[in-house]
């Protein structure tokens, strides 16, 4: 199957940054969107004015989260970066963002 990036329209801004990490975790425009809409929890990102979303990708014997942050720009979204969480995050924790992910967000 072969990749092909989401195109920037009217309500949301894919970041090149979101597009190889979509790449990275296997992750499709369809799926992050659907997240947007019916996520499961909801904190404040890491990058100022970011909002991180939550929605558990789990089975039984592999317990993962996929976890999406964005950021409102004049009446749209601008989707930072997606990633995969293997296992189960606490509530009240924190995001738990990759380390490469944290490495490439902060100056």
């Amino acid at each position: 199957m072969q990749f092909k990036p989401p195109k920037n329209d009217d309500k949301i801004i894919w970041t090149r940054h979101v597009v190889s990490k979509m790449r990275q975790y296997g992750l499709s425009e369809t799926r992050l969107r659907y997240l947007l809409r019916h996520y499961q929890r909801l904190e404040k990102g890491i990058a100022p004015g970011t909002i991180a979303v939550m929605r558990s990708a789990e089975t039984k014997k592999h317990p993962s989260e996929v976890w999406l942050m964005y950021q409102a720009v004049e009446g749209r979204i601008k989707i930072i970066t997606a990633w995969r969480y293997p296992g189960v995050s606490s509530e009240g924790e924190g995001v738990p963002i990759p380390e490469d992910i944290v490495k490439e967000l902060t100056p």
